[in-house]
């Protein structure tokens, strides 16, 4: 069950993000808000492989929400449970979305982006050689990190050397992101992406009794806030 999430196409989970964010314009109160968290938190407990992820993204989320409530609260007369729906209002929109996002390959989101919605095809590998850029940033920071210590250029233990030494790494990063950048855009020309007509991809994209599944398990946690702000 909790390899299903790594198998379905990453369309249905963009959808995940997308009915979250649509059920997030109902999220009027505290009981509808509660519903509605408690139910992503159990489908996340249900169906994804890992719990570390989603608690570092609800982490992010959780910052971005409390600076909602305290500026709601501050702003908005001081009435707490104004403020505190606020609040949740923005982690369901956010921390569903943030979490699937995370395992979305990007190639297979090229092939059913180019194939299923009809996007532009060049584009649609454009955007997903941004993306294999993107996801190889950690491991280009790893290497340099290495090369570094090899060097004997380790930052210490004082904070000034340690903000030295992450300020002079995400210049090395920038710097190799560019190389990459200029790279890939050769070999792209190179290969005719600029003007190339009827472009094939490298896997089909097939809809399965899974993947309708998934967009209908979708669809109905992000009918939750909305069914219940009728009903409560």
């Amino acid at each position: 069950m909790r390899t299903l999430i790594t198998r379905v196409n990453p369309l249905v989970l963009l959808s995940v993000g997308a009915f979250s964010l649509i059920g997030s314009f109902a999220v009027r109160s505290l009981p509808v808000a509660a519903v509605t968290i408690g139910l992503y938190a159990l489908a996340a407990l249900i169906f994804l492989p890992t719990w570390r992820y989603p608690l570092a993204c609800l982490a992010f989320s959780g910052f971005a929400a409390v600076t909602i409530v305290y500026s709601t609260w501050r702003l908005g007369g001081q009435n707490t449970e104004v403020a505190a729906v606020a609040g949740l209002r923005i982690l369901v929109l956010a921390w569903p979305g943030s979490v699937m996002v995370g395992f979305i390959d990007p190639g297979r989101l090229s092939d059913y982006a180019a194939q299923t919605l009809r996007l532009p095809a060049r584009g649609v590998a454009a955007f997903s050689a941004a993306l294999q850029r993107f996801s190889g940033f950690a491991q280009t920071w790893e290497s340099l990190e290495r090369t570094r210590r090899a060097r004997g250029v380790a930052p210490g233990r004082h904070p000034v050397g340690q903000v030295k030494h992450s300020g002079s790494m995400a210049f090395a990063l920038l710097v190799q992101a560019m190389r990459g950048a200029s790279s890939s855009s050769i070999a792209m020309d190179a290969r005719g992406f600029a003007d190339a007509r009827g472009r094939t991809w490298a896997e089909p994209a097939t809809w399965s009794r899974m993947d309708l599944a998934g967009l209908a398990l979708a669809a109905a946690l992000g009918a939750v806030p909305i069914v219940c702000f009728f009903a409560i």
